[in-house]
């Protein structure tokens, strides 16, 4: 959906862009721009949604203070959103958007409002979500996961072929266990029940470890079959053993990918950030997915690892992840 995002002085994004692809792996160290380029995301979501239309926002009003240029692939490459806000404050409060004229191009701009509300981003709270669910919360997965409970109890009943998708892959994925059940406690409330294999015992999700959850969580939006258009989330490697991080990625390609893996729906656009070096070694046959988010002092931007002219040559001689490690590729603390 989004080809680009442009940033002009927003927060430590002084003056730099980063094409954004189906899948993007964001790596670099903390304060390097990784988090606002979700806001920013988050942020156009709701400002597009706020308004039944543009108004008319003079120029002038954006000049100085930063700003945020949102372009966008086929059919929408006509349009273009800019995010602005006053240079004293941290989030942009003001919409322009520039659209061919018209009633095709008034069109256009409906038509992207609508998908531009399926952005969402997930920052996993494995606390959260060992929690039982209140049942009518169970309709999409909320930002930590507390309501994976419900969300799974509702897929359950009324999407028993992705769920079953789901019980199948989670179990060949963590062979300790056969599947799921769920139990009402308290008044509206389900609680997600994992069952062992080869035993009659049940764990609750306060049980579960957390890399499990987080693993289930992942799944959840996978095999979602009504997913979100955009989907964020932050330190996708949080809790997982780095023998199932290859699990993570193909969890996520699903989304991205869905015809590579036989599920008919939409692509998904993948934002993902991490720390692990070793998830970064899973995309060396796929260099073009990855971003690099460098600090230099105070100022922050984005670079696509293909972007780099040496990183084919560099590739041969040893992995991704100790390219990034070592400071070679850039993006690290300090750098």
């Amino acid at each position: 959906m989004i080809s680009a995002v442009h940033f002009k002085n927003f927060k430590a994004l002084r003056s730099t862009a980063v094409r954004l692809e189906p899948f993007n792996l964001l790596i670099g160290p903390s304060g390097s721009g990784k988090t606002s380029l979700i806001e920013a995301l988050l942020r156009l979501r709701y400002l597009a949604g706020q308004a039944t239309a543009p108004g008319p926002t003079s120029a002038l009003a954006f000049l100085n203070g930063p700003q945020i240029e949102f372009h966008f692939h086929p059919p929408f490459q006509n349009v273009r959103v800019t995010l602005g806000c006053q240079a004293d404050e941290l989030s942009c409060h003001r919409l322009r958007v520039d659209h061919p004229p018209g009633l095709a191009g008034a069109g256009q701009w409906a038509e992207l409002r609508t998908q531009l509300q399926g952005i969402r981003a997930y920052l996993l709270d494995h606390q959260a979500m060992g929690a039982p669910g209140l049942r009518s919360a169970g309709t999409e997965l909320a930002a930590n996961a507390s309501n994976l409970a419900a969300v799974l109890a509702q897929r359950a009943q009324q999407a028993p072929v992705a769920f079953a998708h789901l019980v199948t892959d989670f179990c060949r994925i963590m062979p300790e266990f056969s599947g799921f059940d769920f139990r009402g406690v308290g008044e509206g409330h389900v609680e997600l029940r994992a069952a062992l294999r080869d035993s009659p015992e049940r764990l609750s999700c306060e049980n579960l470890s957390q890399g499990t959850l987080y693993l289930l969580a992942i799944l959840t939006l996978a095999h979602d079959p009504q997913p979100p258009t955009l989907v964020c989330l932050e330190e996708a490697d949080r809790g997982v053993h780095p023998r199932l991080l290859r699990e993570v990625r193909d969890a996520l390609y699903r989304l991205s990918y869905p015809v590579a893996t036989e599920t008919p729906r939409p692509v998904v656009q993948v934002v993902a950030t991490t720390h692990a070096p070793y998830l970064l070694d899973l995309f060396r046959d796929h260099p073009s997915e990855i971003v690099l988010a460098h600090k230099q002092g105070n100022a922050a931007s984005f670079e696509r690892l293909t972007d780099r002219p040496d990183v084919l040559e560099l590739m041969r001689e040893t992995n991704l992840g100790d390219l990034w490690y070592s400071g070679i590729l850039g993006g690290i603390p300090g750098d």
